[in-house]
């Protein structure tokens, strides 16, 4: 039986268009939010909308868009738990109040829900998805269209192809992906169906993923093929 529910809210800023997720445990409302972006009106009021408990921020990686809300919420709601990999934190700096830095396998509990702690660099240093019962958190790691780009301090095409070997090893077929953009795609596709139409996922020698990602001559930042 599915212990949590899931929510999506699309928000935008600076030209950024976001996804945030909101994780509920079905049992306790006990919440956790995935990289609070932008538009703290539009959060709050999802949030007192949901009647939910914020108990702590889930953050795949240390890009701004994908933590600049964290201090806002800490002081909205004291002493939840912000969650990021402690290579992240170590490599690019990141510190934070009520920060907690997690291992690749740690297990994070939600009231009766568990999140597990899958580290995925590629995109940064540490770059981190968060696997439950039936969904993925990929943050700027797997899109349903592609991947991020490797090309950011931090960044590498080599670590990235690894990563998704990795999550082909390691995630069921018929667990949803959940990423921190959508370029054309729908959030919410099985791994079996991202896999099929995902180029990434379908490139097996690194040397021809490496070359591939990091080809010249891309029209746009996030044109995957």
């Amino acid at each position: 039986m599915l212990t949590y529910d899931t929510y999506q809210l699309k928000v935008q800023e600076f030209g950024f268009i976001n996804n945030i997720y909101l994780i509920v445990d079905k049992t306790t409302k006990e919440t956790f939010i995935v990289d609070p972006s932008w538009n703290y009106s539009a959060v709050f009021n999802f949030i007192d909308k949901l009647d939910v408990k914020i108990n702590g921020v889930l953050l795949t990686h240390s890009h701004i868009d994908h933590v600049y809300m964290v201090d806002r919420l800490i002081k909205k709601f004291e002493n939840i738990k912000v969650y990021m990999s402690d290579i992240e934190c170590r490599y690019y700096k990141y510190s934070m109040n009520n920060l907690k830095r997690l291992q690749d396998g740690d297990i994070i509990k939600l009231g009766e829900t568990d999140v597990t702690c899958i580290l995925t660099p590629g995109h940064t240093k540490g770059s981190m998805c968060y696997l439950l019962q039936e969904s993925l958190f990929t943050g700027d790691t797997i899109f349903s269209e592609g991947c991020g780009m490797c090309t950011s301090l931090g960044g590498d095409a080599r670590d990235m192809y690894y990563s998704i070997q990795k999550i082909k090893q390691i995630v069921g077929p018929n667990v949803r992906i959940y990423a921190g953009h959508s370029y054309g795609g729908q959030q919410g596709e099985t791994l079996m169906e991202v896999s099929k139409s995902n180029i990434y996922f379908q490139i097996d020698d690194i040397a021809r993923f490496v070359a591939f990602r990091n080809r010249e001559g891309q029209s746009k930042l996030y044109k995957f093929t």
